[in-house]
């Protein structure tokens, strides 16, 4: 395994629509092991083929309960609605408001070529969506409702205590 260099939101190879993957070979195994492990060491959920530069149709997520690889993935069904705030490892140091669907069913083939159905809510859902997003060539910053500031981003710990203790006084 490799860590591969991630392009940034000024590389034109990020508005390319990605070309599906037709060999499920050990050059796609290599492409995904590689982006795991640059996902992983950039902390990162979500990873598509177009941000390392290789216009197909693959993506790798973990969102905390294991790793996911996807080829060539159909989105066949949403519901529901979530706004949030979503980051980029190709849009470093900005941060956004974005409406994505709660759930998502998804069609998609495995590293070995076998078709597989996944249906998602709440993070990974999201994942999944601005993953999709990729390989159409479209980033969060398109979508996104507006942008999100540092500070808007950060709580300290006191802040939340203070916040429960008021709660709990107007509770007694």
């Amino acid at each position: 395994m490799a860590l591969r260099q991630v392009v940034y939101i000024e590389d034109p190879m990020l508005r390319k629509t990605s070309r599906p993957v037709t060999k499920f070979d050990a050059r796609l195994h290599t492409l995904l092991d590689d982006m795991a492990e640059t996902m992983h060491s950039l902390q990162g959920v979500g990873l598509a083929a177009p941000q390392v530069a290789v216009l197909r149709q693959a993506v790798v997520m973990d969102c905390g309960t294991g790793l996911i690889e996807m080829m060539n993935p159909e989105i066949i069904e949403t519901s529901g609605e979530q706004e949030g705030v979503e980051g980029c490892l190709s849009v470093p140091g900005r941060h956004g408001m974005v409406t994505r669907p709660m759930i998502v069913k998804v069609r998609f083939q495995d590293r070995n070529g076998e078709w597989r159905e996944l249906e998602a809510d709440g993070l990974l859902a999201r994942c999944i969506m601005h993953e999709t997003d990729h390989l159409k060539g479209q980033l969060y910053v398109d979508i996104m409702s507006r942008e999100v500031y540092d500070y808007e981003l950060e709580e300290s710990p006191d802040e939340e205590d203070e916040t429960e203790e008021i709660q709990e006084d107007k509770d007694e």
